[in-house]
């Protein structure tokens, strides 16, 4: 899909490449077995796991790793990789493609950058409302924590989305 945009320098049209703009997401529970989400700044209002956009250059692993840190103020470890959405309707902007880490963090939850709110939630008390297709992506999560309570390495994905 591409649409025509004028060069601002020569008047040139050249043809812009539309592609899905990369993300992350991490899942960070405490030692009670609640998720931690921010609430958002920003529109789309609502509550979120945190995470944002990959910068050019940078790991998808090292933004998750950033991004919390940002939100949060917790310094997370990755343990790893739970799933990538991408439904090119999971994020009301525009087409986002995001993988999901899960995590462990140390340190008390303080809203910062995008946040106006940093806790944590058992998940089946989750707030509403949910922001993105954060409510799927919690639901897979709670059915991988049924099936694997202590968290060892799955054998098989989540369904797809």
């Amino acid at each position: 899909m591409s649409e025509r945009i004028t060069c601002p320098h020569c008047g040139a049209m050249l043809e812009e490449w539309k592609q899905p703009k990369l993300t992350v997401d991490m899942l960070v529970e405490d030692g009670n077995g609640r998720v931690l989400l921010i609430r958002r700044r920003n529109p789309p209002h609502g509550w979120a796991l945190p995470g944002g956009f990959v910068d050019y250059g940078e790991t998808l692993e090292k933004a998750a790793v950033r991004e919390i840190r940002e939100e949060t103020g917790i310094e997370a470890t990755i343990t790893a990789q739970f799933h990538t959405y991408s439904d090119p309707a999971r994020d009301p902007r525009h087409h986002t493609v995001t993988t999901v880490f899960l995590g462990q963090g140390r340190g008390e939850p303080q809203a910062g950058d995008d946040a106006v709110e940093a806790r944590y939630f058992f998940l089946d008390e989750l707030p509403a409302p949910l922001a993105f297709d954060h409510e799927a992506v919690l639901g897979d999560f709670r059915d991988y924590r049924r099936q694997n309570p202590r968290g060892e390495p799955r054998e098989s994905e989540p369904p797809g989305r």
